[in-house]
């Protein structure tokens, strides 16, 4: 039996292309509610943009922010790891030498040190302002639990690795990456939001239909992709439903049996 479901939000519950939660997710959800089954929200966002997307009317159980690095409930945190300090020292010192746009994200704080066009082009894409500027130096005392470099290649990409080796990367835009520990990713944030409740993986499923829900649909006991999903997240998913804007997320539910409307 399902016990707790675990959702992506861009391109899972929210729809960039109607700029809104689609109404059969808000039915589903609230059947989920009333037949007790938990729902948590499983994303790369932090918890200052999510504040401002159009999901004030939905109501989580709890959140796995930036990527699995920062988990937290109604009742306060539950888990956090940000990223190892001499990272953020050699990251900062190769900005110095390499300039390009990045941010750094705090617990209640995000920062980039510059915009230029592919920021302005990411930040359109997701439905999110530009970020507020700052001074990444901040990020020496402060804890750091995401970096998301912008305008970088592939071949930039390694090389910003080479000056993190405690943290991994994964692109969820052509011109954007997420970094956050090597030990982190969505998969180990369920993994401690299972403990905090006493739920099996075999009783987990969970929705996604980025580059970075790979590990959660591979780690939960029913993953489904979005139809609208690359290939490499289909393959790595137990199934496909349809996509967001034809009710991939009822459709999957009701064939499960979750919802009987």
């Amino acid at each position: 039996m399902i016990k707790a479901i675990f959702f992506d939000i861009d391109g899972t519950l929210l729809s960039h292309q109607s700029q809104s939660v689609p109404a059969s997710t808000k039915k589903a959800l609230k059947i989920l509610k009333e037949k007790g089954i938990y729902t948590f929200i499983a994303t790369g966002r932090h918890i200052s943009e999510i504040k401002d997307l159009p999901l004030d009317d939905l109501e989580f159980d709890g959140y796995i922010t930036l990527n699995g690095q920062y988990c937290y409930n109604k009742e306060g945190v539950i888990y956090d790891l940000p990223i190892h300090h001499q990272d953020i020292q050699q990251i900062l010192n190769y900005i110095q030498m390499h300039p390009f746009p990045c941010m750094f994200v705090e617990d209640d704080k995000m920062y980039i040190n510059y915009h230029n066009q592919a920021v302005e082009t990411v930040q359109k894409a997701i439905s999110t302002p530009l970020p507020e500027l700052g001074d990444l130096t901040r990020g020496l005392s402060h804890p750091i639990y995401q970096v998301i470099p912008y305008d970088i290649t592939i071949e930039d990409e390694a090389n910003i690795l080479q000056q993190m080796p405690h943290c991994q990367a994964t692109r969820w835009h052509d011109l954007a990456i997420d970094i956050i520990p090597r030990l982190g990713g969505k998969q180990n944030g369920i993994l401690e939001i299972l403990k905090k409740y006493h739920i099996s993986i075999e009783e987990t499923m969970a929705f996604g239909d980025g580059h970075n829900d790979i590990d959660m649909l591979e780690f939960v006991h029913i993953g489904i992709a979005m139809k609208n999903a690359s290939d490499e997240v289909k393959e790595a998913a137990d199934e496909v439903t349809d996509d967001i804007d034809h009710d991939g997320i009822y459709k999957a539910l009701k064939k499960h049996h979750l919802i009987d409307e």
